[in-house]
This record gives structure tokens, C-alpha cells and sequence, in this order.
């Protein structure tokens, strides 16, 4: 592995000349060995809050004042979830990294993007204590057309970033449900009801996992995911995404 990559940084310039690559989003030439889809620029621009958060669901708030308060969402309902976080809003210079990631098959974004949510949580208590992290699953027959799981990109670079041990293949859905993307907001916790399931729960009993997937919206794949993780024994799931959509 060290040999190839000596080797892909000694013959850069040439691959450069030859065959010139470009910075999907501004054009720009990618002249970094390291630089991959997206160039280094792109990925400094991506909006990432710094502010308070409400310390359950982690929605942006706006005004400090409400630090440290739990949402009306979460006084009404707590998740199943003790907490979860997002690095920003899903718009701007984060969407687009995550459309082209996820969905024009840019595998290799994974990298940047779990490296910049590690970076930004590491310093908190996100990552203390916990056992496992857990990608959120895609059906077997979704999984196929798209060549990968996004999750679990994401799950195994924060595994690498962590030192924590990626758990695949525990957390299942069963169900080949409509994307969630489609649907109003009243759907889509009845589309994802009993979509999921534990196998092999004596791995999950007794565990802190970390539940990992790209986008937050309603919140309902979380809610289900980690039901279905704490009736299986969990004795705390937190949550991590790459973007918050509401």
C-alpha cells in the first residue's frame, strides 16, 4: 500500500499532463495528488454550524438564548436516540458534495466527508464510550442498484478516524420501502414501520453504538433504527449525519 502510493505521488505530474482532472463543482484542475472528485477549495467552502443546537435532536437553533434547551419536537416525543448531530444544513456547498457522493457513485468522497465530521465532533463527548458504530442500512435489492451503501462508507471511515469497531450487517431492513425523499412528512414513519431488525442482538445487548447515515430530515430513519437497536438491547444509541435537512 505504502508502494503504491509513492508510486501514484512520483507519477502525478505526468498522470496531470496527460490526463488533466477537474474539481466537479468549480472546474478547477486538481493538481494535489490527494485531491479526488473535489477539490481542496470546494471542500473549505462547505458550511458547517458552529452554533447552539438543541442537545437532543442537535436542530440548528438561531438565537443562543435557546442553548442547552431541548426542542418542542423532542419535549413532545423524545427519540429513541440520546442525541444526534449533524455538521450543517443540507444546501450550499455540503449538498453538493453529498448529491455527487451519493448519487453520480463518487465513492471516494466518503473519505473527506467522514474526515471533516470527525474532525468537527472529536472534540466533543460524541465519540466517548461508545462500543460500536452502526451504518444505517439499505435494502439488499436498493444496496445493488446503487453499487454501495453510503452509510456504511461513511461508518467505515469514522471507524478508521475513531479506532471504533464498524458493525455492519447487525442492523437490517427488511423491507423495500419507498425513499423517504418521495413522501410527506406523515409518511414517512408508517413506510419505515417495521422496515428494520436486529440480527445476532446479543452483539448489540448491553452496548453505546453510534447510528451513522448522510442526511437528516424528518428524523423518522433514526427514530426507527435506534427503536429497533434499543429493543435489541442497546443501552444507548447516539447519531451522526452529515447534513440536517430541517
Amino acid at each position: 500500500m505504502k508502494l503504491r502510493f509513492r508510486l501514484s505521488r512520483a507519477f502525478h505530474p505526468v498522470t496531470v499532463t496527460v490526463f488533466p482532472s477537474f474539481c466537479r463543482l468549480c472546474g478547477r484542475a486538481l493538481d494535489d495528488p490527494d485531491e479526488k472528485i473535489i477539490c481542496a477549495r470546494c471542500l473549505e467552502t462547505v458550511e458547517i454550524h458552529r452554533g447552539p443546537v438543541c442537545p437532543v435532536c442537535g436542530r440548528f437553533y438561531q438565537q443562543a438564548a435557546a442553548s442547552g434547551q431541548p426542542c418542542g419536537q423532542c419535549l413532545e416525543r423524545a427519540p429513541e436516540f440520546s442525541r444526534h448531530r449533524s455538521l450543517g444544513p443540507y444546501s450550499g456547498r455540503l449538498k453538493e458534495v453529498i448529491l455527487l457522493f451519493k448519487y453520480r457513485s463518487y465513492e471516494i468522497l466518503s473519505r473527506p466527508l467522514s474526515a471533516m465530521a470527525f474532525r468537527h465532533f472529536a472534540g466533543g463527548d460524541l465519540f466517548e464510550g461508545l462500543d460500536y458504530i452502526v451504518p444505517v442500512p439499505l435494502h439488499r435489492k436498493r444496496e445493488k442498484q446503487r453499487g454501495f451503501n453510503q452509510a456504511e462508507l461513511l461508518g467505515r471511515g469514522l471507524s478508521d478516524l475513531s479506532g471504533l469497531p464498524l458493525l455492519s450487517g447487525v442492523l437490517v431492513k427488511i423491507r423495500n420501502t419507498p425513499p423517504q425523499v418521495s413522501l410527506e412528512a406523515a409518511e414517512r414513519e408508517t413506510n419505515l414501520r417495521k422496515a428494520f431488525m436486529v440480527k445476532k442482538a446479543g452483539k448489540i445487548a448491553g452496548r453505546r453504538v453510534l447510528l451513522v447515515d448522510d442526511v437528516f430530515t424528518t428524523g423518522s430513519t433514526l427514530r426507527e433504527c435506534a427503536a429497533r437497536l434499543r429493543a435489541a438491547g442497546a443501552i444507548e444509541i447516539r447519531a451522526l449525519t452529515l447534513a440536517r435537512a430541517a
